[in-house]
């Protein structure tokens, strides 16, 4: 089953079958996307400021092309078996995280297998509602990146500094954006009928 939580560019998908993923224990996580500059400025625009930098001391979070890294690491207590490393925020209940902090495809991604099982092929009304939501947000913020790496190189030919001063920069691009995209998020407003 499929459940749509809709909040703009905050949505959040559920599927029933991530909790017994047929991909493994770690299912999606065992190669966790990157924090993306949209990502990060949603998390800014949501008091995550601190937080991020602290996940960089950390060594959780490192610089990349396109934002953030997140680390992956050996599972805490594998009792012998060879698992996959995964994402150093998966624990054993899944994201260790709130959804505030989490790049947004971790909160709106769900593999072709779930929408399949929560009835997709059958026309399952959550199914279908939470594929036109994936297809919405993976548009919008594909395409905020795009601007934003275009800004930031922009600004910053060198390379951003990884400071207070940035994470605050990229906080109010991404609010510029989502005010920017508000007619277009229409259709992630609480209420939407698909």
């Amino acid at each position: 089953m499929i459940r749509l939580e809709l909040a703009g560019m905050h949505t959040r998908l559920h599927s029933t079958l991530c909790g017994s993923c047929p991909q493994g224990p770690t299912g999606c996580c065992a190669s966790p996307p990157g924090v993306e500059w949209s990502d990060i400025g949603r998390i800014v625009s949501l008091g995550g400021a601190g937080w991020l930098l602290e996940q960089m001391v950390a060594g959780n979070l490192r610089p990349g092309q396109r934002g953030l890294l997140i680390l992956r690491v050996e599972p805490q207590d594998s009792d012998g078996r060879a698992l996959p490393k995964r994402c150093a925020f998966h624990g054993h209940e899944g994201c260790t995280i709130p959804p505030e902090r989490r790049a947004a495809t971790c909160n709106y991604y769900v593999c072709d297998d779930a929408f399949a099982h929560g009835g997709e092929p059958r026309g399952a009304p959550e199914a279908l509602a939470g594929r036109k939501a994936h297809d919405a947000l993976v548009d919008l913020y594909g395409s905020w990146d795009l601007e934003l790496a275009d800004r930031i190189r922009e600004r910053w030919p060198d390379g951003p500094p990884w400071n207070h001063d940035f994470l605050d920069w990229l906080g109010r691009e991404v609010r510029r954006l989502a005010a920017r995209a508000a007619p277009s998020m229409r259709v992630l407003r609480p209420g939407t009928r698909f």
